[in-house]
């Protein structure tokens, strides 16, 4: 990851943007996913339609907030509004889950997992499982530079305020056509011209917004024996930005008396987009069965005399 600095003012809002992917279903599960810092729900598309598409069930997969905005928005996101976000999110798939009286599901990629995680232990009545999609408490994947571990410092100096990473590859895919095109868009984009970061996610990654995350992951590990539904772990043993130690720290620590752990050979972070995607929607469509219980009895009538 690259250095670079810039003092970025106050920047105007851009919109209409899109909530997210909402896709409808009448399967016996409803599934909410949140995408990671700085990407965007497209990165959960193929995972969504595949639940959608094989299992029926209705995927949520909303907007976390100011992702798609400028950079300079993005990066005045505090820990407390990405947390009520994922919250209001939620709210909306649950409401979903309970008029129709059948499970809700949760996960996410990245930071999505490590909000999924606060979501299961704050409401615990109302999540029958999480899954945790290349989960990131700590940034120990091979591609991370040394000095990111000073990266915490920055949260007491006025360094954080025009610091940025600029992406570099392999850009969380070990998939080459998919990294080939992603290369291709980033390098459209500077800190002051963002393209279109609705659909592609950002190439920078403001160290102010690391130091939010920070308040979420120290949040998300003293929780983790609170999460007592069943949790899905899926883990790239090669994950360039978040290494196995993440899924096993989670492993280890949840309440929860159903725990599996998916260990993948041939992806990096973006599990959910690259080489192994199908294996990945295939695990969680299982997990979803697994736990997806019957119709309501309101339901199953007026589906009866429909």
């Amino acid at each position: 990851m690259a250095v670079e600095w810039a003092w970025i003012g106050r920047q105007s809002r851009v919109g209409p943007l899109d909530s997210g992917i909402f896709l409808p279903g009448e399967g016996n599960c409803v599934v909410m996913l949140l995408h990671g810092l700085t990407g965007s729900p497209a990165e959960l598309g193929y995972v969504a339609r595949y639940l959608q598409n094989r299992g029926g069930y209705a995927v949520h997969c909303p907007r976390l907030v100011n992702h798609g905005q400028p950079i300079g928005i993005l990066a005045r996101t505090n820990w407390r509004q990405l947390h009520e976000s994922a919250r209001d999110g939620f709210l909306q798939a649950r409401q979903l889950a309970r008029s129709r009286g059948i499970p809700l599901v949760i996960g996410g990629l990245s930071l999505g997992a490590v909000l999924s995680l606060l979501l299961a232990a704050e409401f615990p009545d109302d999540v029958a499982g999480v899954a945790c999609l290349a989960p990131t408490l700590f940034y120990d994947g091979w591609s991370i530079p040394w000095y990111h571990k000073l990266l915490p410092l920055a949260d007491y100096t006025p360094l954080k305020y025009f610091t940025y990473f600029r992406e570099e590859e392999p850009f969380g895919l070990r998939n080459e056509s998919l990294r080939q095109k992603v290369a291709a868009q980033y390098a459209s984009m500077s800190l002051h011209e963002p393209g279109n970061a609705a659909a592609a996610g950002y190439a920078h990654f403001p160290v102010r917004l690391f130091c939010e995350m920070q308040h979420l992951v120290r949040w998300c590990k003293r929780i983790l024996p609170d999460v007592t539904a069943p949790v899905l772990l899926v883990q790239a043993e090669h994950d360039d930005v978040s290494g196995p130690r993440n899924a096993r720290f989670i492993f280890d620590r949840v309440g929860s008396a159903r725990r599996e752990l998916l260990w993948l050979k041939h992806s990096y972070h973006l599990v959910c987009a690259d080489i192994e995607r199908s294996v990945v929607a295939d695990h969680l469509l299982r997990f979803c069965r697994s736990l997806a219980g019957p119709r309501s009895a309101a339901r199953a009538k007026s589906e009866l005399h429909a």
